[in-house]
């Protein structure tokens, strides 16, 4: 007992010899927290209120000042949204717009196959036989034969182990990203991608990385950054996928992705590769099968490829193709594709017959190349209009040499030029974009689309037409 009585006397010198030795600072904040503790302990946790009750009069007064906030931002009624042009008749090479009878220089019709007689008694055969859709899934009752066959027909044809199509041409490479990317992972895209892509990476909510558009230093700058960090973390690294979105020919832009170089750095960083054409498929390549074709790569090289059939085969829809595993897991995955009716049988059925025409006339691809040069070169030298795109794009840009200062103003100067145009029997359009939602807002642009149908002459016309509009509204 004496000794325990002993120890506990020498702990209390020590803490006192402490206190004295202990530095001024310390003894103050000591003594800061001490205080702050007490009054913690005996002041009251909350306040109560006084309450006052409104009288019935005076809630009713309040409620009829009250103004809830707009359901949407307010819209002028000039606005290009609610003032588009009607179309009567089919959008084929002759368009009737506002009962203006034009060249179409507007619509995807590449390869002129809208208004094909093949593919419009292929529609019709295949509507007798269907009926006009299939109110439901691919996974309920959705599934007709017709589909089976546009499938397979599509895999041989951009010579892959499996094909699935879509209903929607943008939910198609909307519904695939997110079916592979999922949070935590990391995806690599040109900042010039199209508001598909767009939509797909939002609904994946993965780590998004854009890169320069074409900008290959750039792209290989922030593989070598991640690179790093997974050196970092290895076992995070582990479980996170990285992918790269890019374009075969850019929406946007009229620009060809260098998909050779892509392809070294895919396998030097070890990162998968999705491909989108819905600009390049029934374009690119001697038998249009896109830009693989075009550069001569091998299509096992990608891990997936997508593209719509609304532009190159005048139909609806679209289709995503590779290796049986990778397509199989859309089947389960892909939104799109699980919970939207499946493709009507007669917009299946006329897809398949321009494949065949695709098949059997390889020189169109070649027409089209042609005639996409001709415009590209005689739109050349337009005084305050500058071309964008390859000369082998059949959907060219033309934006403003100089901006005005104001976008808005810039759309308004395009746009008289469009009408200038329509007026004189040539219906161009401009480019739409929702400017408040893309990641990377492109400039003002009026979009030129050729197609096979276009005359030499009529081609001529139209850039003639374009420098007598930009002479007229510009200078």
């Amino acid at each position: 007992m004496a000794a325990a009585g002993a120890g506990q006397q020498w702990v209390l010198v020590e803490m006192v010899q402490a206190f004295y030795e202990a530095p001024a600072y310390h003894l103050i904040l000591e003594g800061i927290l001490i205080l702050w503790i007490i009054r913690l302990l005996f002041s009251k946790t909350y306040k109560l209120q006084e309450r006052s009750d409104l009288t019935l009069k005076e809630k009713e007064e309040l409620i009829e000042e009250w103004q809830p906030e707009p359901l949407v931002p307010p819209v002028p009624k000039d606005h290009p949204a609610l003032n588009y042009n009607i179309v009567s008749g089919p959008p084929t090479h002759i368009i009737t717009v506002n009962g203006k009878e034009c060249i179409n220089f507007a619509s995807f019709n590449f390869l002129g196959l809208l208004d094909n007689e093949k593919v419009k008694s292929a529609a019709q055969a295949s509507l007798k036989k269907y009926g006009v859709g299939t109110c439901g899934p691919r996974g309920f009752y959705g599934t007709f034969d017709v589909h089976l066959e546009l499938e397979e027909r599509l895999a041989k044809f951009m010579r892959t182990e499996e094909a699935i199509i879509y209903s929607y041409g943008f939910a198609t490479i909307a519904s695939a990203i997110p079916a592979y990317s999922k949070r935590g992972d990391i995806v690599f895209v040109d900042e010039a991608a199209c508001f598909a892509i767009q939509k797909g990476l939002q609904a994946s909510r993965s780590n998004i990385k854009l890169f320069k558009h074409n900008d290959m230093a750039d792209l290989e700058r922030l593989l070598k950054e991640q690179e790093t960090e997974d050196q970092k973390n290895p076992r995070k690294a582990r479980v996170t996928r990285r992918f790269m979105v890019v374009e075969g020919l850019y929406m946007n832009t009229g620009d060809i992705c260098p998909l050779p170089e892509l392809i070294k750095l895919k396998y030097k960083y070890k990162v998968r590769i999705f491909l989108e054409e819905s600009l390049s498929f029934g374009v690119l390549g001697e038998h249009g099968r896109g830009i693989t074709e075009h550069f001569g790569i091998n299509i096992d090289d990608i891990d997936l490829i997508s593209a719509n059939m609304e532009n190159s085969l005048a139909s609806i829809g679209g289709f995503c193709c590779g290796r049986s595993f990778i397509i199989d897991h859309q089947r389960l995955s892909g939104q799109g594709y699980c919970f939207s009716a499946s493709l009507p049988p007669l917009l299946a059925a006329a897809a398949i017959e321009a494949l065949n025409i695709m098949e059997d006339n390889p020189d169109i691809f070649q027409t089209l190349r042609a005639k996409c040069e001709r415009i590209h070169k005689a739109l050349q030298g337009i005084s305050g209009l500058k071309v964008v795109g390859e000369s082998f794009s059949p959907a060219l840009h033309l934006q403003l040499e100089e901006s005005s200062g104001s976008r808005e103003n810039d759309v308004k100067l395009l746009k008289r030029v469009v009408d200038y145009c329509m007026n004189s029997g040539i219906a161009l359009t401009q480019a739409r974009y929702l400017e408040k939602e893309e990641k990377c807002l492109p400039p003002p642009s009026i979009r030129v689309v050729i197609t096979v149908e276009q005359t030499e002459q009529e081609l001529d016309k139209a850039a003639s037409l374009l420098k007598e509009a930009a002479q007229s509204v510009l200078n």
